[in-house]
């Protein structure tokens, strides 16, 4: 059986107290890293799972609370872990590019750098099936900022299937591309809408009807969502939570 396990929930200003974006998938033939926003690394040590258990990164899109803490457990796996088995890195065009400059622009460039285990880079472009390691993703476009690349995901683990919008308002597209889901985790960070490129509550609620899925989450919750968890009218997420599929 498959799960997944929500390291971080909250927008990116750390709202309520949690962490930002990251959620550990666990299949049969391994585990991947759903976002690594940059509280990554101290959620996992929180939560007591071992950066090496980690095959896979794959990254939603490229704001720093979802793919920031990429460079930090680099460099952990490089001292600390001593890691020696191969780790994919995943996400929209220019993944690589974008990982390096980051770490560059924190004082930790890479380009000089040995890595001890293989690392590889996988590009992942909008609507097409992907194959990261055991996964399959299937990549769709959303409504975000578009200098970030923004993509939801569909994740094949085993006989289940995962959805996550990644950071998005609202488009009438997005029950479509989620349809069938086992699991459908949902970005929510407003409880009214405020700002075209993120969901609120009330607009969920009010497409609730159009959402096919088997079970729905909702996470990356902002400020005015904090209180409104558990008592909204859907399943919300909190740091820690273990989900089975």
């Amino acid at each position: 059986m498959s799960e997944l396990v929500f390291v971080g929930t909250s927008d990116a200003f750390g709202a309520g107290g949690r962490r930002q974006s990251a959620m550990v998938l666990r299949a049969r033939h391994g585990t991947a890293l759903l976002d690594c926003g940059t509280t990554t690394c101290t959620g996992l040590s929180a939560l007591g799972i071992s950066r090496s258990e980690i095959d896979s990164i794959v990254v939603s899109h490229f704001h720093a609370d979802h793919f920031g803490g990429i460079p930090t457990f680099l460099l952990a796996a490089i001292y600390q872990d001593q890691r020696r088995h191969l780790l994919r890195i995943a996400g929209p065009r220019g993944v690589e590019s974008r990982v390096r400059a980051a770490a560059a622009a924190l004082g930790h460039s890479f380009e000089d750098r040995q890595f001890p285990f293989p690392l590889s880079f996988h590009e992942m472009p909008a609507g097409a099936d992907h194959e990261v390691g055991p996964l399959r993703v299937r990549t769709f476009e959303t409504k975000h900022q578009l200098d970030s690349s923004p993509h939801g995901l569909c994740v094949q683990a085993g006989p289940k299937r995962l959805a996550f919008s990644g950071d998005t308002g609202w488009f009438e597209g997005l029950p479509v591309q989620v349809r069938g889901a086992d699991l459908f985790v949902c970005e929510c960070t407003l409880l009214t809408p405020q700002f075209e490129y993120h969901l609120s509550l009330e607009e969920l609620t009010q497409q609730r009807g159009t959402f096919d899925c088997g079970r729905m989450i909702l996470t990356h919750l902002g400020e005015s969502m904090v209180t409104q968890r558990g008592n909204c009218g859907f399943e919300t997420a909190d740091d820690g939570l273990v989900v089975k599929l």
